[in-house]
């Protein structure tokens, strides 16, 4: 059971918002718990291992400005810098970087141990602790109660998260990780206004399988556009990537299974994001394209696993398999985790004032 019972902030979840939030609070001087789940999961990236892209690589860099961390981590654990849209102008240039997972997480975790005014707690948030209409703490599963002025919730697509392959479903907060159910039910007395969402992830694959031999790379910049006005270089030994593409006979499995899919199944009541359909999607709605490009990208300099981006799905195990092996250089390669897509709740924006605060409570 944990003991102090008082913070001036807390923040509960430990991904890429908990973990910024939490550390801008520390460097303002007050006293700041995170609680997560997991202390080591700190850090840990949940679906593509890169950084930024259009518009996310703005946003790294504006946070940076600020003096955060994910753009100092991602220079650190960056083994791909590529700027997008080189060729056009500076506002529509988005700076991405391929990450070791496995690096970012370590220098992640340990940037969080050392920064002063910032304790980790792990646990399961499952309440509030309510003075009047105001929120003034937080219950963990274990009957731990901690208090605060202020708490600032990051809950990622953990509240009521909903994993689908196919026609099966079971309860997720990302592959091997439970949901959260218990502090989804208690927002539910808030009656916040919300909504679903979804979003998908693809295959992995064992990079020892890949014809890497047959295959297009793609290596990164010569002169690597960093993300942390702080950095000069990359630090980690860089990398290329491999390409690929769909062709109609993936098209074809993929047509032919479609009502076996979650997404077309309708298991799925939450709405995917614009800009990165699933491989379903796209079939539909680009039906007059023959093929789709897939950047093959290995997920660390030391680990196996490979990233097919351009191919996520909802799709059952089997037609994975057959739609991953009719694909030029994948025609051996073997699935170490099934894609799927994640559906969960959000408080619709319009419930928060322009601090982010809860409006109603």
């Amino acid at each position: 059971m944990f003991h102090v019972k008082h913070f001036d902030v807390i923040v509960v979840g430990g991904g890429h918002a908990g973990t910024e939030a939490a550390h801008a609070a520390a460097r303002m001087g007050v006293q700041t718990a995170l609680v997560t789940l997991r202390q080591r999961d700190i850090g840990v990236m949940s679906c593509n291992p890169a950084m930024g892209g259009l518009g996310k690589g703005h946003l790294v860099r504006e946070i940076d400005a600020m003096d955060g961390v994910m753009g100092r981590m991602s220079d650190k654990g960056g083994i791909q810098f590529r700027l997008l849209n080189r060729r056009k102008g500076p506002a529509v240039q988005g700076p991405r970087a391929q990450q070791d997972r496995q690096l970012y997480q370590k220098s992640m975790l340990q940037e969080t141990l050392s920064r002063e005014n910032l304790t980790i707690v792990e646990g399961e948030t499952v309440d509030f602790l309510m003075d009047g209409q105001r929120v003034a703490g937080v219950v963990l599963a274990d009957g731990s109660e901690i208090s605060a002025h202020e708490v600032i919730l990051t809950t990622g697509t953990f509240l009521r998260g909903l994993i689908h392959i196919g026609d099966v479903s079971y309860s997720g907060g990302r592959m091997g990780d439970n949901p959260s159910i218990k502090l989804a039910e208690r927002m539910d007395a808030f009656a916040l206004p919300k909504g679903r969402l979804k979003t998908g992830t693809p295959p992995r694959l064992d990079g020892r399988t890949i014809n890497w031999d047959a295959l297009e790379m793609q290596p990164g910049d010569e002169d690597p556009a960093m993300f942390s006005f702080m950095s000069t270089s990359p630090e980690a030994r860089q990398i290329s990537c491999g390409i690929t593409h769909t062709n109609e006979r993936t098209h074809e499995i993929i047509a032919a299974n479609l009502e076996r899919s979650a997404m077309y199944g309708g298991h799925i009541e939450g709405v995917g994001p614009r800009y990165c359909p699933s491989i379903e999607d796209k079939i539909v709605r680009f039906a007059d394209k023959s093929s789709h490009q897939i950047f093959l990208e290995p997920e660390g300099l030391t680990d196996h696993t490979v990233y097919p981006n351009g191919i996520s799905t909802s799709l059952p195990e089997d037609v994975q398999h057959d739609y991953v092996h009719s694909i030029f250089g994948l025609e051996q390669a073997k699935i170490t985790q099934p894609g799927y897509a994640i559906e969960y709740d959000y408080i619709d924006p319009r419930a928060l004032t322009l601090e982010l605060r809860v409006k109603s409570v």
